[in-house]
């Protein structure tokens, strides 16, 4: 049933801007195409849009046509282009729809951890205070919940450089936290007095 000549002879007629040989090549080619794409896409809902967007563009690309070569396997190009746009468009909704999920998490996450954070005001200070280099590893590291890894990267330094900068700053809020405890209890203690 397949007249590679006849399917040539079609196209180019509708380059000539024959409607009819338009709608010809379409019934003699839409069996094969849907079929073709109901296989590599699987979503029924999705494969009539994306028929439509094949020949769409093959309207619009049959100026590139070569009419001395088989139309099938040239139309079947267009398919692949067109399932291959489908699947990465589809790839990057999918994606955002996470992302938007994951930040909605976040959001509620983060809103539990602003309620705790403001409980630890005293621990907040501390961390303002200390230097940007080190603020920025401890906010990285315990409000972002970023991996001593993933703050190098992101900061372009070596490990060991997240390391000694983790460390560095756990000591002086340890340094500082015990001042303050001391502190307050001298303090208390002249209040008792």
């Amino acid at each position: 049933m397949n007249h590679p000549k006849q399917d040539s002879e079609l196209a180019a007629l509708v380059l000539a801007g024959s409607h009819e040989a338009y709608s010809e090549l379409y019934e003699r080619t839409i069996t094969e195409v849907y079929r073709t794409v109901r296989f590599l896409i699987g979503e029924s809902s999705d494969t009539d849009d994306v028929v439509q967007e094949i020949y769409i563009q093959m309207y619009r690309s049959l100026g590139q046509y070569d009419t001395t070569r088989p139309f099938r396997p040239w139309l079947m190009g267009v398919v692949m282009r067109q399932i291959r746009a489908y699947r990465r468009k589809r790839w990057n909704h999918i994606r955002l729809i996470k992302k938007a999920q994951h930040s909605i998490t976040l959001d509620h996450d983060f809103s539990g951890e602003v309620v705790d954070k403001v409980s630890y005001r005293p621990l907040i200070a501390s961390v303002e205070r200390l230097p940007f280099k080190l603020k920025q590893v401890v906010i990285l590291h315990y409000l972002n919940e970023y991996s001593q890894e993933e703050i190098a990267d992101t900061l372009g330094i070596p490990l060991g450089t997240v390391k000694s900068r983790i460390h560095a700053a756990l000591t002086k809020l340890r340094s500082k936290r015990s001042s303050e405890i001391l502190l307050r209890g001298k303090v208390e203690d002249l209040h008792e007095a």
